[in-house]
């Protein structure tokens, strides 16, 4: 990668993404694209373009004013919110994916978008989900994905666009709020652990889901992206983790810190049918054996730096 477009630049992944892109590959080489302009350093840093990304002209039209090699998708709603308002959902993580391949197959560059563990279903092998399985999602996000990881492995077997993804588990950050999936209440629970001493979790105790910390998880994109393509058998996505968790035990964590933390439950039905239907815990042998995947950052790890980084963010 040289010179890049990042859509969904203002998301929860694309916030951080397109900062550690600028520190690696410097600020005038990574674009950054949203369909809204707010004042921030993603904004401020760097070249920045108001995007939608069902507009198809308009996107080949910033990729080519920048003259990108590489195309980093990340514009789409997300799993709680796609459930919300699943045709809107389509009409945006599809035709904006569709659109995003097609100008990379013009313009001949590499391209990423995500995949998650929502392209998983009940029929799923709940533990130790492997690479290649059942894939048979219920929700509207999890069909987008699932189609999303065919349709990317097409436009690299009939275009030769070098296409490839991730499976990424729920991500934790400090950085970005929350943007409505289903695993949320693993970044929130740290908000109120500071702020209230005291969490409601939405999600039931015992209900186990891969996660990750989004330092690893930004290393992993730049990481797939400059491995070798001859060593990359799935490209379109490969599994990736770095713990699995109930609410239960990333309550235990927090005390370590905060002894008088509270948790307690008032479950949302949709979110907690959504997350019965995905993996406890995932098998991520093929990240690591075809481009060395490996992630930094356990739930102990995690929780002392998410603590300490948001006790500086909101001065408590």
């Amino acid at each position: 990668m040289k010179k890049i477009l990042v859509t969904g630049a203002l998301g929860q992944i694309g916030t951080e993404l397109v900062m550690k892109l600028r520190d690696v590959y410097g600020d005038q080489n990574v674009v950054a694209t949203d369909i809204r302009q707010v004042d921030n350093d993603v904004v401020n840093s760097g070249p920045f373009e108001v995007l939608d990304v069902t507009d198809a002209d308009k996107m080949f039209e910033v990729a080519k004013k920048y003259e990108v090699d590489s195309i980093i998708h990340l514009a789409a709603l997300l799993s709680a919110t796609a459930e919300k308002n699943p045709l809107l959902a389509w009409n945006l993580n599809m035709g904006g994916l569709v659109n995003a391949l097609e100008v990379a197959r013009e313009l001949k560059c590499q391209f990423f978008t995500p995949s998650s563990i929502g392209a998983f279903g009940p029929t799923t092998p709940k533990d130790n989900t492997p690479q290649d399985t059942i894939q048979r999602p219920t929700t509207m996000y999890g069909v987008n994905k699932v189609a999303g990881e065919l349709l990317c492995d097409y436009y690299f077997y009939k275009f030769g666009v070098d296409t490839r993804g991730l499976r990424f588990p729920g991500l934790i950050s400090y950085v970005a709020p929350p943007g409505g999936g289903t695993t949320d209440y693993a970044v929130e629970i740290y908000y109120k652990a500071l702020q209230e001493g005291k969490y409601t979790s939405y999600i039931a105790k015992g209900t186990y889901m891969d996660m990750m910390y989004m330092p690893d998880a930004l290393n992993a994109i730049i990481d797939l992206m400059e491995a070798d393509a001859s060593k990359l058998k799935h490209r379109n996505s490969f599994n990736v983790t770095a713990m699995s968790f109930d609410p239960e035990e990333i309550a235990a964590e927090i005390r370590k810190h905060i002894p008088s933390f509270e948790l307690d439950y008032d479950v949302d039905p949709v979110r907690q049918s959504i997350a019965e239907s995905w993996p406890n815990s995932i098998d991520a042998t093929c990240a690591k054996e075809e481009w060395g995947f490996k992630a930094e950052y356990d739930l102990t790890k995690m929780t002392e730096d998410m603590l300490t980084k948001l006790r500086e963010k909101l001065s408590v």
